[in-house]
């Protein structure tokens, strides 16, 4: 491990492969001392065995006990710090998953699956009518998640323009006050949402109306719950799309075996969600108490990131973890995270990916990116860093 802490994020040169000095780090152990991003201290795990076991881990968690003092990670408001009651934390979290839950039970995920199926075509029906070239950025990656998550939750689409713009400044690594800004705009409509469904007395199905009419949930709870899906059910989405498509077309014969063989979905999918995420970081956890990771000696209040991205490029469980290959065996990759706190939206993901990604093989086998990938351009500031725009031709 080196003697001074290295700073984040690390110096990435090509979006497609790691960052060499995380390259560096990983050959050298499984936790490294590190400087986030705004040069507070923290430990950065990479390896996918630890990984994995730490994220179930119930000496790690979001909250702190003295928030004012704990490393921060960068300037969200939402995500740059810790988050909850240190003392509550566990317990207010499983009260959460228990409400949450039957929304996202597969009952209701099938239910919505020919839903996705229908924007996707529609969407695609628009991008062929249109004509190439195209942003498919635009035509595609970021409205399919926008309309799905509206769909789900019960949120007006036509506003989609003001959310958008709320859960981009939310995100925001670089700047605390827009984040805030943002996060206190977005919760403010998410309240008034809450309010015209509870006013509404007859609750719909979507998942804002139901936990309006839930006995014990407040209107902030409900809110705050809402709201926190609007902005993770669709921003990690929308990357994914973007990301999958580009790691599709810049990889030579990763396309056509799809479109020749579109019973390769499953395998393109779990492929797509798990190759990208090189950039370095990970998800912030903070020490509950002092404890022990590969020998390294952690003290209670510590920050800890949990690099999903590492580990989903860990060679010693995915063989030449670098190279996008539909033909990989099948490996539990970390994208979703593991045990208590797995991603509850994680089939709804891999329903929408499936939908575009059958889809688009089967409707423009000619696809091809319309520009070098080293024009690409990425967006820095906020948590998902996704493409600012994916031009294609067929």
């Amino acid at each position: 491990m080196p003697s001074t802490p290295v700073r984040l994020p690390y110096e990435q040169p090509d979006p497609m492969r790691p960052a060499p000095l995380l390259r560096e780090l990983q050959a050298r152990g499984p936790i490294h001392a590190i400087r986030t991003a705004v040069g507070d201290p923290g430990w950065h795990v990479t390896a996918y065995e630890h990984v994995r076991l730490l994220l179930d881990d119930d000496r790690l968690g979001r909250a702190h006990r003295e928030p004012a003092r704990a490393s921060r990670t960068g300037e969200s408001a939402l995500f740059g710090g810790p988050m909850g009651d240190f003392d509550t934390e566990q317990a207010d979290h499983r009260r959460m998953r228990s409400l949450l839950q039957p929304h996202f039970s597969p009952k209701r995920m099938r239910a919505l699956t020919g839903r996705v199926e229908t924007l996707t075509t529609q969407l695609l029906d628009e991008l062929a009518a249109a004509g190439p070239p195209a942003d498919l950025h635009a035509a595609l990656a970021l409205p399919l998640p926008i309309a799905v998550i509206c769909e789900l939750l019960g949120v007006p689409y036509e506003d989609r323009a003001r959310f958008r713009a709320w859960t981009q400044a939310a995100g925001d690594v670089t700047d605390r006050a827009r984040s805030e800004q943002g996060l206190a705009e977005l919760f403010g409509y998410g309240r008034h949402l809450v309010a015209r469904k509870r006013a509404a007395g007859d609750p719909d199905g979507d998942v804002i109306s139901r936990l309006a009419a839930t006995d014990g949930v407040s209107d902030d709870e409900a809110a705050a719950m809402g709201m926190t899906l609007l902005f993770a059910g669709h921003e990690t989405t929308v990357t994914a799309i973007g990301l999958g498509v580009l790691w599709l077309l810049a990889t030579p014969g990763q396309w056509q075996a799809l479109v020749d063989d579109p019973a390769r979905i499953d395998a393109a999918v779990e492929e797509i969600l798990r190759a990208p995420g090189l950039g370095g970081g990970g998800i912030p956890r903070y020490a509950r108490t002092d404890l022990e990771i590969a020998g390294v000696r952690v003290r209670e209040g510590d920050l800890v990131l949990l690099d999903l991205g590492a580990a989903n490029h860990d060679a010693s469980v995915f063989a030449d973890p670098d190279r996008f290959d539909l033909d990989r065996p099948a490996a539990p990759h970390l994208t979703f995270g593991h045990g208590a706190r797995y991603c509850i939206g994680a089939p709804l993901a891999r329903i929408e990916l499936k939908a575009v990604f059958s889809q688009l093989a089967a409707r423009f086998p000619t696809l091809r990116l319309g520009c070098a990938v080293d024009e690409l351009t990425f967006n820095p500031h906020v948590l998902t860093g996704g493409l600012t725009a994916l031009p294609i031709a067929w």
